[in-house]
């Protein structure tokens, strides 16, 4: 077998999920396409170690440990946007952008405010760390 085949699938592997990950807007399909683009890289690693008949196997010796990086990478991003989720009611990554523009916004203290105000606000802030913990 030549070893462009298994390099053309992994290019166009790579391309589709590139193009997943700067055109999509749902942070779960962000992170689909992100394992795209490792599994094409896990291609090429393979391909090559059979094209080379490396003794070691080093190829697939570095696919097993991207596998695992990958498999820890999506339990902790899994667990990253179901929290964002559970908190915002969206997964859109455009509008958590947005949120965080909001929120350091809020942070700023006004001049005009009283302290009653300000108090209300700690107390809004407080109860929001309290739901997200």
């Amino acid at each position: 077998m030549h070893l462009a085949y298994p390099a053309v699938l992994a290019a166009l592997l790579f391309c589709t999920g590139l193009y997943g990950v700067l055109a999509r807007r749902n942070a779960i399909l962000v992170l689909m396409s992100v394992e795209l683009m490792l599994n094409a890289v896990n291609l090429n690693l393979v391909a090559f170690d059979v094209w080379l008949r490396d003794a070691l196997h080093s190829g697939q010796a570095l696919t097993l440990f991207t596998i695992a990086i990958a498999a820890a990478e999506i339990g902790i991003g899994l667990a990253i946007v179901l929290a964002v989720y559970r908190n915002r009611g969206s997964s859109d990554v455009d509008r958590l952008r947005d949120t965080a523009e909001t929120d350091a916004a809020e942070a700023l203290p006004d001049d005009d405010t009283d302290t009653e105000d300000q108090a209300t606000a700690a107390a809004g802030k407080a109860k929001k760390a309290e739901a997200t913990a």
